[in-house]
């Protein structure tokens, strides 16, 4: 069997190993130690590293990304692991349309600000000469 050292999974996902100690201390991965203690990581801790990331990415908490892992090792088939990657995925995707919602409302009062500003400087500029 194949396996990683956590400096090997730290470069070739460009985290610490810090990063990757913490997820192990929240319980997200599960490496084997040597007699020495150093961390060994399977190819399962290493798809699991990445699925962390991946979820991280796109806005996941730790807790929903775990609770998405023990899912999968509760059901091989990965059928309630898709199913509540599709329920976080809906939510995460309505909270990112809700911030595009309020970005888009932020940017139509700063241009109108802005345009104001720009009005009343030429008012001024035009009284001044």
């Amino acid at each position: 069997m194949h396996y990683f050292t956590i400096s090997q999974l730290a470069q070739e996902f460009d985290v610490s190993t810090r990063t990757i100690r913490y997820y192990e201390e929240r319980g997200l991965l599960a490496p084997i130690r040597t007699e020495s203690g150093q961390r060994l990581y399977t190819k399962k801790e290493r798809a699991k590293l990445k699925l962390i990331l991946r979820g991280k990415r796109f806005g996941f908490s730790l807790e929903e990304i775990h609770e998405m892992i023990a899912l999968f090792d509760e059901d091989r088939t990965g059928k309630k692991q898709l199913e509540k990657t599709v329920e976080y995925g809906r939510r995460k995707l309505k909270e990112v349309s809700d911030r595009i919602d309020d970005l888009l409302q932020l940017k139509a009062e700063m241009e109108a600000m802005l345009s104001d500003f720009e009005r009343r400087l030429r008012e001024w500029e035009e009284s001044d000469g």
